[in-house]
């Protein structure tokens, strides 16, 4: 009845409280469009759908993957040290690291694909050409395994470790290994029915559990994200001609309740990223080690993704020799919520963003409270109709919540803590059910979904850009065409699982495509 309570508070304060909300990260900034394997696309934390005692956390890598493009087709970087981070006592520091860590290994270093493989396998025939005699073994079997039998076509195998840390006041204190004794494999990319006959099978051999409750997976899967791309970075040139209202980006009220339909171009679809997935129990990474209701403040955490690469890599002159790399790391990247380097951080301070760490985020303070994108989006539909889309004056400290530990995400009494970009997650308030939830998250009265963590089916894009034209700031900016505007894009390409790791399984090499402008797909016309 707590959680009950406490959850209708939290809608009723949501229409009065601007909160903020941001979308994904493909290529943001100068330094991760130089370094994609560094670049993390999206990071999700929930209740899990199938135990309400745990949290799963999603850190997805490698933006915009074509599937067909071998012949190594994308493996984790073994430099990069990949890391989610839990902020639990609200300071925004990490109390909490879960490191990932990857190693590759050629199992078949003469063949020039990293993925090979066909029926039972195959022998060279009896014309061979000299010096192979027929019968000797040349193509082996179909990939059914990620390790033993069904495994020798997979040429670039890749195994992962994955350590606990565990930090006082931002500082070391003492790790543990989750993986000792174990051997975890990621999930290669799907290279087509030929090579992988079975790929959820090879997929599911991918889920592992490494005791106290805690389960993980690594791999190439479907990228759960979706916009219209091109219409976004176009100067936010929404297409007129999805819309039933005639007015760019403004859906009408039997389109934006439609979660099964795109009336606009997903750009993301038949795309692959790179995903890392654990799912904790609650009581590991709160701060007292206990589950707490939503209405108290030790229920709600902080979270963020980095990536790290050696602060030194030293090539040797001679060929065949491994480089030398320093035990030092430096950050490339990270994200707490989604969009805020892609859409709000200034480009000349994009880099600095992604290698700074939360607790400093005070120096991008006016990039949060004083954003640019309203101001262009007013400045572009006033060329629609004047005065049109009014936004609030700054400073937006309408935006505060979607910064510091604040309602309607953080119970009241919640210590706020710094300024600082994170993910926060009530890891009270429960998991809805599919038939129940809202792709728009709160603003569609869904309170387990986004800004509160986020969930790989949330909107993102339509929340984002309501948000900051200031659809819950009240009189003024909360009717048409605020509470309309959108992409047209609601829903992904392929269906979710509903089981951990949640996302959908890695488009085939073969049978893969992108929807265009102008053709049918995705699930609708797109104009």
């Amino acid at each position: 009845m707590k959680d009950l309570a406490y959850l209708t508070t939290a809608i009723g304060l949501l229409l009065t409280l601007s909160s903020g909300a941001f979308a994904a990260n493909h290529r943001e900034a100068p330094i991760t469009a130089l370094d994609e394997k560094a670049d993390i696309t999206d990071v999700y934390a929930f209740r899990s759908y199938d135990d309400p005692s745990k949290v799963t956390f999603i850190m997805n890598v490698d933006p915009l993957l074509e599937p067909s493009n071998g012949p190594t087709r994308f493996p984790f970087d073994p430099d990069i040290l990949y890391q989610i981070n839990i902020d639990n006592n609200h300071d925004a520091k990490a109390d909490i690291s879960f490191n990932f860590k990857f190693k590759t290994n050629f199992r078949l270093p003469g063949v020039f694909v990293g993925l090979v493989g066909a029926g039972t396998g195959l022998l060279a025939p009896d014309n061979s050409p000299l010096p192979v005699l027929p019968g000797t073994p040349i193509v082996p079997p179909a990939i059914t395994a990620l390790d033993g039998p069904g495994s020798e076509g997979l040429n670039l195998s890749q195994q992962y470790s994955v350590t606990m840390v565990k930090y006082h006041r931002g500082r070391y204190r003492h790790h543990k290994k989750l993986s000792k004794g174990l051997k975890l494999f990621a999930v290669p990319s799907n290279a087509g029915p030929r090579t992988m006959p079975d790929y959820q099978g090879l997929a599911d051999q991918g889920i592992y559990q490494l005791g106290h409750g805690i389960t993980t997976f690594a791999g190439t899967v479907d990228d759960p994200f979706y916009i219209d791309l091109g219409a976004v970075f176009d100067s936010f040139n929404l297409r007129t001609a999805a819309f039933d209202t005639g007015v760019p980006g403004v859906l009408s009220d039997a389109q934006d309740s439609n979660d099964n339909i795109n009336f606009a171009p997903d750009d993301i679809a038949g795309f692959n990223v790179n995903s890392i997935a654990i799912e904790v129990p609650i009581a590991m990474i709160t701060q007292d080690g206990k589950i707490h209701d939503a209405d108290e403040p030790e229920a709600t955490i902080g979270v963020w993704a980095t990536t790290s690469r050696p602060k030194v890599k030293v090539f040797s002159r001679r060929p065949g020799r491994d480089a030398y790399t320093s035990r030092r790391k430096v950050q490339i990247q990270r994200m707490g919520n989604p969009l805020i380097n892609e859409l709000l951080i200034g480009i000349g301070s994009k880099d600095k963003f992604s290698m700074s760490k939360p607790k400093n985020d005070a120096q991008f303070a006016n990039f949060f409270l004083d954003p640019v994108l309203p101001r262009v989006l007013n400045a572009l539909y006033d060329t629609i109709s004047p005065s049109v889309l009014p936004v609030p004056d700054a400073p937006r400290n309408d935006l505060l919540p979607l910064v510091q530990y604040l309602p309607p995400i953080a119970a009241e009494g919640t210590p706020t803590g710094p300024i600082a970009d994170l993910l926060r997650l009530n890891t009270g308030i429960p998991a809805i059910v599919k038939e129940k939830r809202s792709r728009l998250g709160l603003l569609g009265g869904d309170p387990a979904g986004f800004p509160n963590g986020r969930r790989v089916s949330d909107d993102v894009v339509d929340i984002t850009t309501r948000v900051v034209i200031g659809i819950l700031a009240g009189d003024g900016f909360n009717g048409f065409p605020h509470n309309r505007v959108g992409d047209g894009v609601n829903k992904n390409d392929v269906p979710y699982r509903e089981t951990f790791p949640y996302v959908g399984l890695a488009h085939s090499g073969v049978e893969s495509r992108h929807i265009d402008t102008g053709e049918k797909g995705c699930t609708g016309i797109c104009p």
